[in-house]
């Protein structure tokens, strides 16, 4: 599988900030901010952070939240976000990649990826470096597509929902996606984290079973 570049997204970025906002992905973002838990004092990083708009959802609660993106030009709408909202003193977005985060052991409590760690060649790297990151009672969340996730059954969803333009176009296109990359069984998941010493794993289907959203707790 190509090693994915910044460039890759650069011109993507109007595309990604609107799935962000589109109702589906708001929802499952909701979902995943309430399963982290309080964000209270809390120092929380998102991994592959797009145009910053989960991080939104909690940055005034947040001691401080942090982003970091392989797209300089998603950092940069990042950036003109959080100042629009008169938040960029809460926030700090960097340009880098995920298999080596430029941050040090232990610095946050909290550290998500969502929509993101399928796309990597080796997702485990990924993993791995989230977990060095937070400290010792640190949590971790992901979501991710279900081995259910599929063309045939997006559109269903979609045709149940009532999904139409837009809000349509990106979720089949995440499915599109998603059939040719890394997917993810709930038992990998928790078997992965516990090895790597995850005290608790809860996996939470999303999308009516599309998508997970996986909360492991160190």
């Amino acid at each position: 599988m190509k090693k994915m570049e910044g460039e890759d997204f650069d011109h993507l970025v109007r595309f990604f900030d609107g799935m962000a906002t589109t109702n589906w992905l708001s929802s499952v973002h909701e979902q995943l901010k309430e399963a982290t838990g309080g964000w209270k004092e809390k120092r929380v990083l998102d991994v592959g952070c797009g145009t910053g708009r989960f991080l939104l959802r909690g940055a005034n609660e947040a001691n401080h939240v942090t982003g970091i993106d392989l797209s300089s030009e998603m950092i940069k709408a990042s950036n003109q976000i959080f100042l629009d909202q008169d938040l960029a003193d809460k926030a700090t977005f960097v340009v880098g990649d995920a298999y080596h985060l430029p941050f040090e052991d232990r610095e946050f409590d909290i550290a998500v990826s969502t929509c993101v760690l399928f796309l990597l060649p080796e997702p485990e790297i990924a993993m791995d470096e989230m977990i060095r990151v937070i400290n010792k009672n640190g949590t971790i969340a992901m979501l991710n597509p279900s081995l259910k996730m599929n063309q045939a059954k997006a559109a269903q969803y979609c045709k149940l929902k009532g999904l139409t333009g837009f809000e349509e176009r990106t979720l089949m296109q995440w499915s599109k996606i998603s059939t040719s990359r890394h997917t993810f069984s709930t038992q990998q998941l928790i078997d992965f984290l516990k090895g790597k010493g995850a005290r608790e794993v809860d996996n939470l289907k999303v999308l009516d079973g599309l998508a997970i959203i996986t909360i492991a707790k160190f």
